[in-house]
């Protein structure tokens, strides 16, 4: 029996294939476009599309283990509900979904409502399942090196209410020992919610200001203006994305992205480490140039 990683091709999916592919387990792997993915040696490219129950079906079979991550798309919520629906029907009691923190707070964002109702769900139907719930991936700022670079401007508008970035290697590594305990056990194992958050508070000016250290040159936050925001979205990609973006920026203004008390050790427990910080992050940013 199988473990199956889906958004295997993405950047959370593909880092836990990575650190599952040593732990001895039969590893698959669900991509959309047969060979586009490269995937480390012994792992098994399966074929499907979470919007089609047929090849879904197939894909789900003789697995034990589910680790549910959806793109954020216009149809992710029914994607992740007919996924679970198969899941349930195929006898699978190990799951690990890929949340996002705040996802009943965030009520007017699409893609964390989407989220909260899969968790509600999870919930409702008791399934066996981790509930993982990231907060804002540090390396969603490779996006904008370019500009902080050439510009001297952090563009993100973070605002100042503080946000616990996590660095998307400790999402992987936290994913994998969760799918690993859950895999290995004789019975399911209860349901749990784990908040994934990194060890320190930022804002947009302490993000700012961490950027200009590591290029020993001045860098300004560049304020908290989310029709600018939208509109930079907007000119590379779906405006729909882009205006669920926006909320999300309003909401992470507004109330920011913040852990219940003792998150922060629990996880580094878990991990038998520190949590990466943001500089960490930044300075393996800058070294990609």
């Amino acid at each position: 029996m199988s473990i199956l990683i889906t958004g295997a091709s993405g950047t959370i999916g593909s880092l836990i294939l990575q650190r599952l592919a040593s732990a001895n387990v039969e590893l698959k792997a669900l991509v959309r476009t047969p060979g586009k993915a490269v995937l480390p040696d012994g792992v098994t490219e399966v074929v499907g599309d979470m919007s089609s129950p047929k090849s879904m079906r197939a894909a789900l079979s003789s697995v034990r283990t589910l680790f549910l991550l959806n793109a954020v798309t216009p149809d992710e919520v029914t994607q992740a509900l007919m996924t679970l629906n198969l899941a349930k029907e195929a006898g699978i009691e190990r799951i690990v979904y890929l949340s996002v923190i705040h996802a009943d707070l965030y009520t007017n964002v699409p893609h964390f409502t989407g989220k909260h109702t899969v968790e509600r769900m999870i919930e409702s139907l008791e399934l066996p399942a981790t509930i993982l719930r990231p907060a804002y991936f540090m390396q969603n700022d490779e996006r904008i090196k370019s500009v902080i670079e050439g510009y001297g401007i952090y563009p993100m508008p973070i605002g100042e209410a503080g946000v616990e970035m996590i660095d998307v290697r400790d999402i992987a590594d936290i994913a994998a020992a969760e799918l690993l305990a859950r895999h290995h056990t004789t019975h399911a194992l209860p349901r749990r919610t784990l908040e994934l958050v990194g060890p320190e508070i930022l804002t947009g000016p302490v993000a700012a200001g961490v950027w200009g250290e590591e290029l020993h040159r001045e860098i300004h936050y560049g304020g908290d203006s989310l029709d600018g925001f939208e509109q930079q979205l907007a000119a590379y990609g779906p405006d729909w994305m882009a205006y669920d973006m926006r909320l999300m920026m309003g909401r992470i203004q507004t109330i920011g992205m913040h852990a219940a008390p003792g998150v922060v050790e629990v996880l580094e427990k878990m991990l038998g480490r520190p949590l990466r910080n943001y500089r960490d992050a930044v300075r393996d940013l800058l070294k990609q140039d």
